[in-house]
């Protein structure tokens, strides 16, 4: 969620992140690893994808029309609420990328040029969306001052192996979410209750092609895909974005309901297709298939609803602190039981025509 806090610089109120677990984060990492990373595997498939990326085709595409000019006073409390904590929440997101994607431009232009130019182009991208998002928050009145956002916020340290395999999941799942929500309005347009929704389609292919772009990478680096190790974290991550899509999508259930979306078929056909899609780039993925796995995702959509409500109390914070520790404990359980089924193995299935 967000809050109201004063700007230093401007005196005005600017909106910042109450953080909690679900909150998009900003990243740093190690940029001298970054400069040293070895591309000759996948030279010829990055400078593919770079030329696309000049080619910029969405460049005309992130423009307001008159569409833009109508009212939504006729949404609901709710719906309204729910849908504005959607723009934030991505317009945070999209930023977050910006700026890694632009400090790793900066570290890597002398050192490393084809990456360096690749990430120059991927923060253009992601300041578009921002961007964008941003001027939408601006017709419901909760704009975000993202200047001084990328200077209150605090930076979390991720390796570089972690910031590959984070991002190229949030890039793939990110387009299926877009691409699923734009074919359901396609065929459902009297849920389409803001224009945004229309440029979904053009908008999921620069998170398709970013997310491309992130498995050259992982597949140019063979000790991200083999031995024991590897294959633990890849599950890790997975859970991990799987988990909090879960979490995020049934906490804003509302605004998928305005959408004629059921939140928790969205939910599942989203994580299906990301997992699909990543047994093309992984070497193991989570078997999605499996009878434990959605009901012990489903379990902790309860007990995160227990969590929220004890928040939401006028208890001591001590004592909040003492009564969410079981809840907390027991999403942990469900997730260690999900990491722990046997993975997929995907490697085998390289390949295959799907």
């Amino acid at each position: 969620m967000v809050a109201i806090a004063p700007n230093p610089d401007s005196g005005q109120s600017v909106k910042t992140i109450r953080e909690n677990l679900l909150t998009p984060r900003f990243y740093t990492t190690d940029f001298e690893q970054a400069a040293k990373l070895d591309l000759s595997r996948q030279q010829e498939q990055l400078e593919a994808m770079l030329a696309e990326m000049r080619a910029d085709y969405n460049r005309h595409h992130f423009v307001r029309d008159d569409s833009f000019k109508g009212t939504w006073d006729t949404l609901d409390a709710e719906t309204r609420k729910a849908f504005i904590d959607y723009l934030e929440r991505s317009c945070v997101s999209e930023f977050s990328g910006f700026l890694l994607f632009k400090e790793l431009s900066r570290k890597l232009k002398n050192r490393n040029p084809l990456l360096a130019e690749i990430f120059h182009l991927m923060a253009r991208d992601e300041a578009r969306h921002a961007g964008f998002l941003n001027k939408a928050m601006m017709d419901f009145g909760h704009a975000m001052d993202l200047g001084y956002l990328s200077k209150a916020r605090t930076y979390t340290f991720f390796p570089l192996p972690w910031v590959l395999y984070t991002v190229y999941l949030s890039e793939k799942i990110g387009y299926w979410r877009y691409i699923i929500i734009y074919r359901h309005l396609e065929k459902h347009p009297e849920h389409s209750f803001y224009p945004l929704f229309n440029y979904f389609e053009s908008w999921c292919q620069d998170e398709n092609r970013h997310g491309d772009i992130f498995k050259a990478l992982i597949h140019s680096q063979p000790q991200l895909l083999q031995g024991w190790g590897a294959k633990l974290w890849m599950r890790f991550f997975l859970l991990a974005v799987f988990a909090t899509h879960t979490l995020t999508v049934h906490e804003r259930a509302k605004f998928y309901e305005a959408l004629g979306l059921d939140a928790t078929e969205f939910d599942r056909e989203v994580i299906a297709k990301t997992n699909e899609t990543a047994a093309r780039t992984f070497s193991v993925v989570l078997n999605v298939d499996h009878p434990e796995f959605y009901p012990r995702l489903q379990r902790c959509v309860e007990i995160s609803k227990k969590l929220q409500a004890i928040e939401a109390s006028n208890q001591p914070q001590w004592l909040k602190a003492l009564r969410k520790l079981p809840h907390q404990l027991a999403i942990a359980g469900h997730l260690l039981r999900i990491y722990l089924l046997p993975p997929v193995n995907a490697q085998q299935e390289w390949g295959t025509v799907h």
